[in-house]
């Protein structure tokens, strides 16, 4: 008994740290998949990368729509099997899921970067990681909230029931 409340407590913990580091567990809407695979705009040979990729939902459905390479970072043990359980139904050997803090993750080879953040740890974290290692011509989209003291390319909210989807580019 006492093994399985100390597994349920790591798990918690794990689920905490994700959401106080960067953001809590909001799956992206199912009606939004489609917006950000066009907003992505994916060229042949392009890499994109989902930070934070919750249950892999994002992730899961670009790999589907592209022969790209894409990548999904958690940091939340629970969230990271779940993707992982994703990944290995979808047998797409360009689909990936990696167990990453996303603070601490290379993302210099990404062409696209997808994530939904909290605006705090965006502004006071992320920012500075984003301008220091992507590359030039990496678009970033974020979901529903804005990169502060970023210049948005596209923002994107069809209508005011949509959430509103950012895409910056470096």
């Amino acid at each position: 008994m006492q093994i399985i409340l100390i597994i349920i407590f790591i798990l918690l913990l794990s689920l905490g740290y994700g959401s106080i580091s960067f953001a809590p567990w909001v799956p992206t809407r199912k009606k939004d998949l489609e917006r950000i695979f066009k907003l992505a705009n994916l060229q042949a040979g392009e890499t994109f990368y989902e930070l934070g990729c919750g249950n892999g939902r994002v992730s899961n459905f670009i790999s589907k729509k592209t022969d790209n390479k894409v990548i999904g970072l958690e940091i939340a043990l629970p969230m990271i099997f779940v993707c992982k359980i994703r990944q290995w139904f979808s047998k797409n050997k360009n689909l990936s899921f990696k167990y990453k803090n996303l603070f601490r993750q290379d993302l210099s080879k990404a062409n696209v970067i997808y994530l939904f953040g909290m605006p705090k740890p965006i502004k006071n974290r992320l920012t500075e990681k984003l301008e220091k290692e992507l590359k030039p011509g990496t678009r970033v989209i974020s979901y529903v909230f804005p990169i502060t003291n970023w210049k948005p390319k596209i923002v994107d909210k069809p209508s005011k029931d949509d959430v509103t989807i950012y895409v910056y580019q470096k």
